[in-house]
C-alpha cells in the first residue's frame, strides 16, 4: 500500500520530462497507466470474504509516529473510486485538453492531488492523514487555477484554499485534542477508547473542530461557496474533484469517526441538520444557475448533503444507503461532468440559455445524457442505480432513533418533509439540465461554433460510467456483498445484518415519497419560468458570497493598515522591532520557568589576566560602536573575538582556542574584502528619542545575552548530557578527544550542516568578489 500511495508522487517527478514530448504523443497516456494500475492492486481484494488489511511503515520511532495504512471496506470504497474514476478522468483529459496547453503542470498537480486523497483514505495515522489532507487543498488549489490567466480561476482557486485550508486548522485541533486523551497517533486505537472521548469535557470542542473541518472539505451550508466558484477549473478536474475525490473527503471523515462520535445525541443533531439543509438549499439553488457546470455544481451540493444527512442518522439503514450513495453519485455525477465538458468542447458554450435540441446533433452524448441525469433524478426505473440509493435515504428518514429531547423530536419529523423537499428540487434541476441542453428548439445562431458529436476519445469515460449506472441498477447486489455492506460494516463500527438491494418492495411510504418527488417535480420543471422570479425574494440579494467576499476584504484592509503602521522601510525600525520582541518573549519565558537564578558553585576562579581580557574586549566593543571607519570598525572587532580565544586558552580549552582562532581570523579577512568595496561608514544624524531607545534595546539585548549564558548553567531542567558523552565517547566512537568524537560521532549530522552552511557563504562571497562593474558601466 506504500507503493500504491507513493506511486503517483514519484511519476509526477517523471511529467516535466515526459511534457517535452507531448507533440509526439499525449502525456495523458502515462499518467492514466497510474490510477488503473492502482485499482487493479486493490480491486483483488474485492469479494465477500474480505478482511481489513494493516501494514505499518516506520516513519519517527522516537516519537512514536509510524506510516500505518488500514484497509477496510470503507477505505477500500474510495480507494477504487479515486483509482477507477481518476483513470477515465485522466484518459478524457486526453482528448479535452489540447496539447498547446501546460500539461506538464496539469498532471503534476494531478498526480500529486490523487496521491494525497489516496493518503487520506488509507492513513491510520493521524499526523500522516493531516497531512495528506493538506496536501489535497494545496493540490486541488493547483487545480482550479490551472487557467491562471482567467481572474475567475484565480479567484475560485483562492477561495477553495482559504475555506478548506481553515477547515484543515480545526480538524489539526480535534486530531490533537484525541491523541492526548487517548495517548495514541492511530485513528483505529482513538475508537476503541471511544468512551474516553465521549466522556472527556472536551468533546464539545473535539466535536465542532472535527465536523468543521468535515464540512469546509465536503461543502455543506454555509460552507459550500468554494464549490461553484471551483468550476472555472478545466472540466477533467471538475469531473475528478467534485464527484469522487476532494469534496468527498468531508464525507470519509466524518464516515471514519462516525462509530466513534454517533453515539453522542449532538452528533445526531449537528451532522443531520447541515445535511439535510445542505440538500434543500443546494437543489434549490442549482434551478437558479444558468452554466451547465453551475448546475452541476449545486447539485453536488446537494448530493453531499444529502450522504452528511444518512450518515448523521446513524440507523444501519442509512449507513447503507449512504455508502451506496457514495458509490452511485461518484457514477452518474463523474458521467455529466464529462457530458457538460463535451457540450462546451463541440458547442463552444455552457451557458444553457444558448442551448438546446443538441440532440439531433449530439445523438451519443444525449443518450448518455438522459440515462446519467435520470438516475441523479432519483427517477423509479430498475434500470438506474440512483434511485435505490434515494430510496433508502427517504427509508431512514422515516426511522430515526430519536433520543428524546426536544431538539431531535423536532428533526425526527420535519426530516422527512425536508427530504422529499429537496429531493423535489433535484429531479427539477435534473430535468432542467437534461431538457435544457438537448431538447427544444436548436439555437445555431447563439453558439460559437456548429455543434457536433463529440470524438470518440471524449465519449469513453463517459459510457463506462454510464454503463456502471445501468449495471448497478440492474444487478445491485453485484456490488453489495463485494464491498458496499463491508464499507457500511465499517462505517458502522460492526457488521450490519445482511441487505439485499432490490427495486420493487411495493407501496410502501419510501416508494410513495419517490412518485410524489416526480410528481411534484414534474410540475416545477414544467412551470419553471413561471416561478423562477420567487430566487428575488429568497435569497435575494443575500448571499453567503458577500459575506466571504466582505470578510477578506477586511482582513486585507485591516492587516495592510497594521503593517503600514511599521514596515516603512526603515531597516533600522525593522531591528528594533525584531530584537525588542526577543528580549521581551525571552525574558518573559525566563520568568516563568525560573530561569534569573544564578548558581557559583562549580565554576573556575577569577585571576587578574581573565580580568585584563575581559576589560579589554569591553573595551574594543565599545570602540566598535564609537568609531567611523569601517576598517577600523571591523579590526577593533576582531580583537573581540581574539580576545576570546585568549579566555579559551586561559581556562585550559586548547582545542575551542584553535578553533575560535581560525574562525576569527577567516571572519576578519573576509570582513576585510568585502567591506572594502562598500561605501564609506557615515553616522546618521537621529533624534535623541531614537539613540535613547537604541541604547536600551542594546543594553537590554545584551543583558539578555548576559542571563541566558548565566541561566544555561544555573538552571538545571534536566540531567546534563556531558556525563553520557564522557561514559560513552570512547566505548561509542573509538576516540579519546571527546570534544571530536561529538562533532564528527554524536552531532556529526550538525557538524555536516554546518559545513553545508560556511560552503554556501564562501560560494556566496566569492560570487560578490567576481561581481565587479565593468569600465564604464554604470
Amino acid at each position: 500500500m506504500l507503493v500504491a500511495v507513493l506511486l503517483p508522487f514519484i511519476i509526477a517527478i517523471f511529467i516535466p520530462f515526459l511534457s517535452k514530448w507531448k507533440d509526439k504523443l499525449h502525456p495523458g497516456f502515462f499518467v492514466t497507466i497510474v490510477p488503473a494500475v492502482i485499482f487493479i492492486y486493490f480491486a483483488r481484494f474485492l469479494g465477500t470474504g474480505f478482511e481489513p488489511v494493516v501494514q505499518e511503515y516506520s516513519w519517527i520511532p522516537s516519537l512514536d509516529m509510524n506510516m500505518v495504512f488500514h484497509l477496510d471496506g470503507l477505505s477500500l470504497l474510495f480507494v477504487l473510486l479515486i483509482s477507477g474514476i481518476g483513470a477515465l478522468v485522466a484518459f478524457y483529459s486526453i482528448f479535452y485538453l489540447h496539447k498547446s496547453e501546460q500539461l506538464g503542470h496539469f498532471y503534476v498537480y494531478f498526480l500529486i492531488f490523487m496521491g494525497s486523497m489516496l493518503g487520506v483514505v488509507l492513513s491510520d495515522n493521524i499526523f500522516a492523514l493531516y497531512s495528506f489532507w493538506e496536501f489535497t487543498s494545496l493540490s486541488s488549489f493547483l487545480l482550479i487555477g490551472f487557467w491562471n490567466y482567467k481572474k475567475e480561476s484565480r479567484y475560485g482557486a483562492l477561495k477553495s484554499m482559504l475555506i478548506t485550508v481553515f477547515g484543515g486548522l480545526s480538524l489539526l485541533g480535534a486530531l490533537i485534542f484525541m491523541s492526548v486523551l487517548t495517548n495514541t497517533t492511530s485513528i483505529q486505537g482513538m475508537i476503541d477508547q471511544q468512551q474516553l472521548i465521549l466522556n472527556s469535557e472536551y468533546f464539545p470542542l473535539i466535536l465542532g473542530l472535527l465536523l468543521l473541518g468535515a464540512f469546509t472539505k465536503s461543502a455543506q451550508f454555509p460552507f459550500h461557496i468554494w464549490l461553484p466558484d471551483a468550476m472555472e477549473a478545466p472540466t477533467p478536474v471538475s469531473a475528478y474533484l467534485h464527484s469522487a475525490t476532494m469534496v468527498k473527503a468531508g464525507l470519509y471523515l466524518v464516515a471514519r469517526y462516525s462509530p466513534m462520535l454517533s453515539a453522542n445525541e449532538w452528533f445526531f443533531i449537528i451532522v443531520s441538520s447541515a445535511g439535510i439543509v445542505t440538500l434543500c438549499w443546494g437543489s434549490y439553488m442549482a434551478v437558479r444557475q444558468t452554466d451547465l457546470k453551475g448546475i452541476l455544481a449545486f447539485s453536488t451540493i446537494s448530493q453531499l448533503g444529502m450522504i452528511m444527512a444518512m450518515l448523521g442518522f446513524g440507523t444501519e439503514a442509512a449507513l447503507f444507503g449512504a455508502v451506496f450513495h457514495i458509490l452511485n453519485h461518484a457514477t452518474f455525477k463523474g458521467s455529466l461532468f464529462m457530458i457538460a465538458g463535451i457540450v462546451d468542447h463541440e458547442a463552444g458554450t455552457r451557458d444553457i440559455r444558448k442551448l438546446g435540441g443538441l440532440m439531433t446533433y449530439m445523438p451519443m452524448t444525449a443518450t448518455l445524457a438522459v440515462l446519467a441525469s435520470f438516475s441523479m433524478a432519483g427517477v423509479p426505473l430498475p434500470f438506474l442505480n440512483g434511485f435505490y440509493s434515494k430510496e433508502m435515504f427517504f427509508e431512514a428518514s422515516l426511522h430515526l432513533e430519536s433520543a428524546g429531547t426536544d431538539i431531535s423530536g423536532f428533526l425526527q419529523s420535519a426530516i422527512p418533509y425536508l427530504a422529499v423537499f429537496g429531493s423535489i428540487f433535484t429531479f427539477v434541476y435534473s430535468m432542467y439540465f437534461f431538457f435544457g441542453t438537448f431538447r427544444g428548439k436548436p439555437q445555431l445562431d447563439e453558439l460559437p461554433k456548429k455543434p457536433h458529436e463529440a470524438p470518440w476519445g471524449m465519449l469513453v469515460s463517459p459510457i463506462i460510467l454510464v454503463a456502471g449506472v445501468i449495471i448497478i441498477g440492474i444487478f445491485p447486489n453485484l456490488v453489495n456483498g463485494s464491498f458496499i455492506a463491508h464499507a457500511a460494516d465499517a462505517v458502522n463500527g460492526a457488521s450490519l445484518k445482511p441487505k439485499d438491494i432490490y427495486f420493487w418492495h411495493g407501496f410502501i411510504p419510501p416508494f410513495i415519497m419517490s412518485l410524489a418527488v416526480v410528481v411534484f417535480g414534474t410540475i416545477l420543471a414544467l412551470s419553471r419560468k413561471i416561478w423562477q422570479p420567487v430566487y428575488r425574494v429568497v435569497p435575494g440579494v443575500l448571499s453567503m458570497n458577500k459575506v466571504y467576499d466582505g470578510a477578506v476584504d477586511r482582513i486585507e484592509s485591516y492587516s495592510a493598515t497594521i503593517t503600514k503602521g511599521y514596515m516603512n522601510g526603515s531597516l533600522g525600525r525593522y531591528m528594533r522591532l525584531i530584537l525588542a520582541a526577543i528580549i521581551i518573549i525571552t525574558f518573559a519565558f525566563m520568568a516563568v520557568t525560573g530561569g534569573f537564578t544564578i548558581d557559583t558553585s562549580n565554576v573556575a576562579q577569577i585571576t587578574a589576566p581573565e580580568i585584563l581580557v575581559a576589560v579589554t574586549m569591553v573595551i574594543a566593543a565599545i570602540g566598535t560602536v564609537l568609531t567611523n571607519n569601517r576598517i577600523a570598525a571591523i579590526l577593533i572587532l576582531g580583537v573581540v573575538g581574539y580576545g576570546l580565544s585568549m579566555l579559551f586558552v586561559l581556562y585550559r580549552a586548547p582545542d575551542l582556542a584553535l578553533t575560535q582562532l581560525i574562525v576569527e581570523t577567516v571572519t576578519v579577512a573576509l570582513f576585510l574584502l568585502v567591506f572594502y568595496h562598500l561605501p564609506k561608514l557615515k553616522k546618521k544624524d537621529e533624534p535623541m528619542s531614537t539613540k535613547a531607545l537604541n541604547l536600551i534595546i542594546s543594553i537590554g539585548f545584551g543583558a539578555m545575552m548576559t542571563m541566558v549564558a548565566i541561566s544555561s548553567h544555573s538552571s538545571k531542567f534536566f540531567d546534563p548530557i556531558s556525563q553520557y558523552f564522557i561514559d560513552n565517547s570512547y566505548k561509542l566512537g573509538g576516540g579519546d578527544n571527546i570534544v571530536n568524537v561529538i562533532l564528527v560521532d554524536f552531532r556529526g549530522l550538525d557538524t555536516l550542516f554546518e559545513i553545508v552552511v560556511l560552503g554556501l557563504a564562501a560560494m556566496a562571497i566569492f560570487a560578490l568578489i567576481r561581481l565587479r562593474k565593468s569600465k564604464g558601466e554604470e
